[in-house]
C-alpha cells in the first residue's frame, strides 16, 4: 500500500531567502528536506533528479513519489510514471 501524500501547496510568495523558510510540507522528500515541491518547474526537477537523492529508504522514494504526484496534479504537470521503481 502506498503511503499518503504529506506535500500541501505553500501559499508565500516572493523570493525565499533561505530553505529553512519552506515548510516540510513542500519537499517531495519531508524528513530530509529535499527536492522542493513549490511550482511546476521543481516537479519536473524532482522528478528528473529522483534517482540522485542519496540516503532514502524505499519509504522514503514511496512517499516522495506520492508527494510529486500530488505537485503535479496541482500545478498541471503530466507523469507518465506510475511508480518510483521507474525513477530508479
Amino acid at each position: 500500500m502506498a503511503p499518503k501524500a504529506t506535500w500541501e501547496p505553500h501559499e508565500k510568495h516572493g523570493e525565499l531567502t533561505t530553505q529553512s523558510d519552506l515548510p516540510d510540507s513542500v519537499y517531495a522528500f519531508p524528513k530530509q528536506r529535499k527536492e522542493p515541491l513549490t511550482d511546476a518547474e521543481h516537479v519536473r526537477n524532482a522528478v528528473a533528479r529522483f534517482n540522485q537523492v542519496e540516503d532514502v529508504s524505499d519509504d522514503d522514494r514511496a512517499l516522495a513519489f506520492e508527494n510529486i504526484q500530488k505537485a503535479a496534479r496541482h500545478y498541471d504537470v503530466e507523469l507518465s510514471e506510475t511508480s518510483w521503481h521507474q525513477l530508479v
